[in-house]
């Protein structure tokens, strides 16, 4: 029976598709029995802020994926989607999820002019915009405490009171779950579309891109704003689960840091590179804050993390895993210049004993065959 390395391309790509369906099908498993498999509450909490974590992160793929822009303010639209869901409850009176979607469409035309202006400048410049939006808010949300709460904080009633802890985390784990599902199509469907092919040019040479016909601000934006749109979604939702929204918490550069990690940890270019990351770092994270408290000392192994990757998986994981399945599913290849006749001969993919080779090797001159001159043969 052949080896992987010895089946033809069309075997090999089977394979590899069949290959990256199991592995999808078993995380989708995973993720779905783990309610049922959660030895305690907590751990199903855990499960519920990692589950958080990756619908942010693959959010922020929409931007830092595609065009290559590096937002560290998504946090902060995160920390709006959560204060614009409870301010919507608690002082307009709308139930729980129709505040949500409200929120959602509010983060979503927040982020137009923010786009408008942020996205006119690139690379450290527009890293330091996204910062700045992100100081803003905590500023705005923290001093005006008649209206949010300020430094108090803010209570979102639980949207199923009748709920005990355990089922009400149950539900909200399947809530993001499925909030999750649906980035991950959306960003699938835009990887194969013409959209997705204009993003992808900005992000290797966006004047070149531009200089071509392709309306490089425009898509920025748009995609800008759908980002923004599902951020914000994930964080009215954890609004709704935690209940209990704190402005320092809610806007810290922190978390941007978090998302920006977790992407290029996994793979900013992979469908599921940012959930990779997200169980990674989020899974480190609670532990680190389990185990010594309220020290500083996750900040330092994320700090230290993120120069492991830099240093030694620029591309993350997801590449680094596929470049070493590819060593074992296509075979190695070598120029033919490389090989000497005899070798090719021994192998027995040489050419027949008097043909003419179409591309001679290097050890023999070329225009002859047998290794003589012209004047020789005559």
């Amino acid at each position: 029976m052949p080896s992987a390395s010895e089946l033809p391309a069309a075997p090999r790509h089977r394979l590899g598709g069949l290959f990256r369906a199991v592995a999808i099908l078993a995380v989708a498993a995973a993720v779905l029995s783990f309610p049922s498999w959660a030895p305690n509450p907590y751990i199903l909490s855990a499960g519920v802020v990692v589950l958080n974590y990756a619908v942010l992160s693959t959010s922020w793929n929409f931007v830092g994926g595609f065009t290559g822009y590096i937002s560290l303010g998504h946090g902060a639209l995160a920390g709006l989607g959560g204060y614009a869901t409870g301010l919507l409850v608690v002082r307009a009176g709308l139930p729980s999820f129709v505040a949500l979607a409200a929120a959602t469409l509010l983060v979503a035309a927040f982020a137009v002019p923010v786009g408008y202006a942020a996205l006119r400048v690139r690379g450290a410049s527009f890293v330091i915009v996204s910062i700045a939006l992100v100081l803003i808010l905590l500023l705005v949300f923290q001093s005006w405490a008649s209206f949010t709460g300020g430094s108090r904080g803010l209570v979102v009633p639980r949207p199923f009171p009748g709920l005990l802890r355990p089922e009400h985390h149950r539900v909200f784990f399947y809530l993001f779950a499925a909030l999750l599902a649906v980035a991950l199509l959306v960003w699938w469907l835009v990887d194969r579309s013409r959209f997705g092919l204009g993003l992808k040019a900005i992000r290797e040479d966006e004047d070149k891109a531009e200089s071509l016909g392709t309306p490089t601000f425009g898509y920025k934006l748009v995609v800008f704003v759908v980002s923004a749109g599902f951020t914000g979604l994930a964080g009215g939702l954890y609004a709704l689960w935690f209940g209990d929204l704190d402005p320092v918490f809610q806007f810290s550069i922190l978390t941007g840091s978090y998302l920006v990690l977790m992407a290029l940890l996994g793979g900013v270019r992979q469908l599921f590179g940012p959930l990779v990351g997200a169980l990674v770092v989020g899974i480190g994270l609670e532990y680190f804050k389990v185990e010594f408290g309220n020290t500083p000392l996750h900040l330092a192994a994320t700090g230290l993390l993120l120069a492991l990757v830099v240093m030694f998986m620029p591309d993350g994981v997801l590449p680094a895993l596929g470049a070493l399945v590819d060593r074992f599913l296509r075979p190695a290849q070598s120029s033919i210049r490389e090989v000497t006749a005899a070798e090719l001969r021994d192998r027995g993919s040489g050419p027949p004993e008097g043909d003419r080779p179409a591309d001679p090797p290097a050890s023999v001159p070329v225009g002859a065959p047998d290794g003589r001159s012209a004047e020789e043969r005559s």
